[in-house]
């Protein structure tokens, strides 16, 4: 096992959140090739969230809420508001731009993960899609109560469509003595906490850090009064270059998307609102290279 520190980076204007993948000496978990835990944050006269129409390649994006509610827009015409308890989930395959914001009207508190998934080689050109699922599976053992979002846990599926095995959940913990949980032993596991502390398989998380647990476990152990998010799959072995918003394969592919997206390309569509897109930000001077998910 190995605990994660995450590291603070700005959202945005007006937001801070929690990141801890990519990490220093993991870049993965499973698919799972990043992820962010903003809040809980009191955004009563705030803004709240404000993220402008950006673009994507080569990955999923999945949005889960513990507070408040986030608009989503984007170049397919969806547009959505999420809200506790629902999963957006977005295919960028070739190429697509959506935006994120708290609506005008907002509840005071705004606390949530966003996460990507890296799209396997034989999906990642493929069409955009978009996906907005309210009612979603729960499972439940003594202690625990398990919110999947994506793929299947404690006998119970997701209807979200991915294209490599995953798991993704809620997981709420409330237990004095440890409680237990079946896992895929195929899979390696991340948990984050999001409130509270848990003591997961002995080792004491909280807030700000992310556990991995390698494959080969058939079960987890959870003990303390608190709320996670668990994500697994089975270790991505494809080499990723990650740079801004885009998931590819070679540094020639991120300076192809990244021109297309200035150059206001249909690849990447039109989001709808009227906001101004977020500009790429200038490419480093040195080579951006294929890194393997422990580098």
């Amino acid at each position: 096992m190995e605990l994660l520190e995450g590291r603070d980076v700005p959202l945005g204007r007006y937001s801070v959140v929690r990141r801890t993948l990519p990490n220093k000496t993991r870049r993965t978990v499973g698919a799972w090739c990043f992820l962010d835990h903003f809040g809980p944050e009191e955004v009563t006269g705030k803004p709240g969230m404000r993220v402008p129409p950006h673009p994507h390649i080569g990955l999923q994006t999945v949005t889960w809420l513990f507070d408040g509610e986030i608009r989503h827009r984007d170049s397919l015409g969806s547009d959505e508001l999420i809200r506790p308890g629902q999963l957006n989930i977005m295919t960028s395959g070739r190429g697509i731009a959506h935006s994120e914001d708290s609506p005008t009207a907002k509840p005071p508190l705004l606390h949530g993960v966003q996460l990507w998934v890296a799209l396997p080689d034989a999906a990642r050109h493929r069409e955009p899609a978009f996906q907005h699922l309210e009612d979603l599976p729960v499972a439940e053992v003594p202690g625990v109560r398990m919110t999947v979002a994506v793929g299947s846990l404690g006998g119970v599926t997701s209807p979200a469509a991915v294209h490599s095995p995953l798991v993704g959940a809620e997981v709420t913990v409330a237990a004095r003595t440890p409680a237990e949980i079946a896992i895929n032993p195929a899979f390696e596991h991340g948990l984050v906490v999001t409130d509270g502390t848990a003591r997961v398989e002995g080792v004491d998380v909280t807030a700000g850090s992310l556990l991995h647990l390698p494959e080969g476990r058939t079960s987890l152990a959870f003990e303390g009064d608190a709320r996670l998010f668990l994500i697994g799959g089975v270790p991505l072995e494809e080499e990723l270059v990650m740079w801004w918003n885009f998931v590819a394969r070679s540094h020639e592919e991120i300076v192809a998307a990244r021109d297309e997206w200035e150059a206001g390309s249909s690849r990447f569509g039109t989001v709808p609102g009227g906001q101004e897109p977020l500009p790429a930000p200038a490419l480093p001077t040195t080579r951006l290279l294929p890194r393997h998910r422990f580098s």
